[in-house]
């Protein structure tokens, strides 16, 4: 190889150098953009929350801590734990009319259960003979009297349906946002961890509002 080609073939391997430090480089820098974005979302986040959290009663806004926040503001960043969310309320919504319009329409039915028996008796008195009219009103208030109580155990076992379907509502979302990775909620039936997952539901949804209306929130 003459001493022009070896020149060149030197031009070309340190040119390809040149290019693969530059692409190195880029890529460094895109990189440290994108973690000065998150780090600029996740104040950005976190103090609104800090605002939002003023909202609150002061025996809740005690136990939001600084740290919580921080962990709830970075699970937020990338707008995910908000589809999550309005997922799981989606449903909620959804299982709620459900619920409702299968309680209206056993009221329904028990309302055309006692029309017909009430019409059913008022036939039978009309054309009931005197001497049988006593034993006729007796058997009449055994009818209504078991009506009645056929309507409150259907009541009572609809009402424990929809308590129960409600409370799994609650373990879903309790499991769906613990996996999620979202501070705070876990599987609990107490009472009083049960208002501060309210609580930290209501921070989420109000955030979620308020970057919507703004424009903020990054995709």
């Amino acid at each position: 190889m003459d001493r022009k080609n070896t020149f060149l073939v030197r031009f070309c391997l340190n040119s390809q150098s040149r290019c693969d430090q530059m692409e190195g480089c880029a890529g460094t820098y895109d990189e440290q953009t994108d973690s000065t974005k998150q780090q600029e979302r996740h104040y950005f986040l976190l103090s609104e929350l800090q605002a939002l959290v003023k909202d609150l009663p002061s025996s809740f806004q005690q136990r939001l801590s600084y740290n919580t926040l921080s962990d709830l503001a970075l699970v937020l960043i990338d707008g995910t734990v908000y589809e999550i969310v309005q997922g799981l309320l989606d449903i909620q919504h959804l299982t709620e009319r459900n619920l409702y319009n299968q309680r209206q329409k056993l009221h329904g039915e028990h309302r055309g259960l006692k029309q017909e028996l009430v019409r059913k008796h008022k036939e039978a008195l009309q054309t009931c003979k005197t001497h049988n009219l006593a034993v006729l009103r007796t058997n009449q208030q055994g009818e209504t009297e078991a009506l009645e109580q056929r309507v409150r155990e259907e009541q009572r076992m609809m009402d424990e349906k929809i308590v129960v379907e409600m409370d799994q509502k609650v373990v879903d979302q309790q499991n769906t946002l613990e996996k999620a990775g979202v501070p705070g909620f876990y599987l609990t039936t107490n009472p009083q961890e049960l208002t501060m997952q309210m609580n930290l539901l209501e921070l989420i949804l109000k955030l979620q509002q308020k970057e919507a209306q703004s424009g903020n929130s990054l995709s």
